[in-house]
């Protein structure tokens, strides 16, 4: 019995403490620490129009990324190819390419766009590597305009010596590089339309019989707003994943490098982002704003317009720490005259600047209020 009574007080403690922890986890509103438990080496999800980062772990590490470089292929490829439709004759450096392929063969002619959906549906290293030839004139041709490509982007610390992604030393990018790169290839909408595609058909060629591409992200067809992107594997590299979900006007691009569950713990945090942030419209073009401080001597007001929409991803709680500064730089100023600029800053940080603008006629402003801090009209 007294053994008994011993036991019994120690399981009902133990029991009654994982309960709670149970039901602090399942009611958690506070999805950034749940959403940042990660098991990938590298990670990294960012909104895709003002490249917030939302959550992140070791986002600035050099790492290889396996076939997720075809995402820098496929973009770079479409801003230097005029004509998608054009046949080209597939290089002799295409056929048996290690890794997964189309089949390229040799002397086949095929389409520059039939390539590049062979390219990110089935991962073709072959198709990588035809692309690369006839766009660059050779690999390193085309790797040169990779790496320029990555500059231009703010990719800082990533470095193309294929377009596939096969394991080498110099070839590595990091989760936020990866991020940012595929953030600014969603903009064009045929490098979107080609890796949200769940399935495609290459037509028979001169050298091969039809082809049937499945694409190789589960998300597509699992997670709700999926837009894609691109699977990746090597032994060196590990699972990678690059993902992109539209939901409520705001897109969230998730990488994930070297992760096992890749598919699962990209759906987890692409869901959490879209929990936990919403985007909020910041500056409206459409709106006036009315400046009560910046006046003429006569005491006429001064009403001011941006040139373009911003928003930004926030929580619920973040909206205080949005500050906008209006910096008038004229002390005359016509209708629809450009004056000034507005930048926005988050938690003190400059986040965004955009052009300001004049809706009416002032011929002589107050000097003493030409500068002003203000928030933003949440109504």
């Amino acid at each position: 019995m007294i053994k008994k009574f011993k036991i019994l007080p120690i399981f009902m403690v133990i029991f009654t403490i994982f309960s709670i922890f149970s039901i602090i986890f399942i009611n958690n509103q506070n999805f950034l620490s749940f959403a940042s438990s990660t098991s990938a080496k590298g990670m990294c999800v960012i909104e895709k129009d003002s490249g917030r980062v939302l959550y992140s772990k070791n986002k600035d590490e050099k790492l290889p990324m396996a076939s997720t470089t075809k995402i820098m292929t496929l973009i770079t490829a479409l801003q230097n190819c005029d004509n998608l439709d054009q046949y080209i004759q597939v290089d002799d450096s295409a056929v048996g390419v290690e890794g997964t392929s189309i089949y390229l063969r040799k002397d086949e002619t095929i389409k520059v766009r039939d390539l590049m959906y062979g390219l990110m549906l089935r991962s073709g290293n072959d198709s990588a590597v035809a692309l690369a030839c006839y766009i660059g004139g050779s690999i390193e041709g085309f790797t040169k305009l990779m790496n320029e490509l990555a500059v231009k982007i703010g990719a800082k610390n990533s470095h193309f010596t294929n377009p596939h992604g096969l394991d080498d030393k110099e070839h590595y990018t990091t989760a936020y590089d990866l991020a940012l790169i595929t953030a600014y290839a969603l903009n064009n909408p045929i490098f979107k339309e080609i890796v949200s595609t769940k399935n495609y058909v290459i037509p028979e060629t001169n050298m091969s019989e039809t082809r049937y591409l499945t694409n190789k992200n589960k998300l597509l067809s699992r997670l709700d707003g999926c837009v894609g992107v691109k699977t990746g594997f090597t032994s060196k590299a590990g699972r990678c994943l690059v993902s992109a979900c539209e939901r409520d006007d705001m897109t969230t691009v998730c990488v994930v490098l070297n992760c096992g569950p890749m598919f699962e713990e990209s759906e987890s945090l692409l869901n959490a982002s879209f929990n936990e942030y919403k985007n909020t419209l910041i500056i409206d073009k459409n709106k006036e704003i009315q400046n009560e401080s910046i006046t003429n001597s006569a005491g006429d007001k001064l009403y001011l317009y941006a040139n373009e929409y911003f928003y930004y991803p926030l929580k619920d709680n973040e909206k205080d720490k949005i500050k906008v500064k209006y910096t008038i730089n004229k002390t005359t100023a016509n209708e629809n005259e450009e004056v000034g600029f507005i930048e926005v800053f988050y938690d003190n940080q400059l986040i965004k600047t955009l052009k300001l603008y004049t809706m009416n006629k002032i011929d002589k402003l107050i000097e003493s209020n030409i500068l002003q801090f203000d928030e933003p009209n949440w109504n």
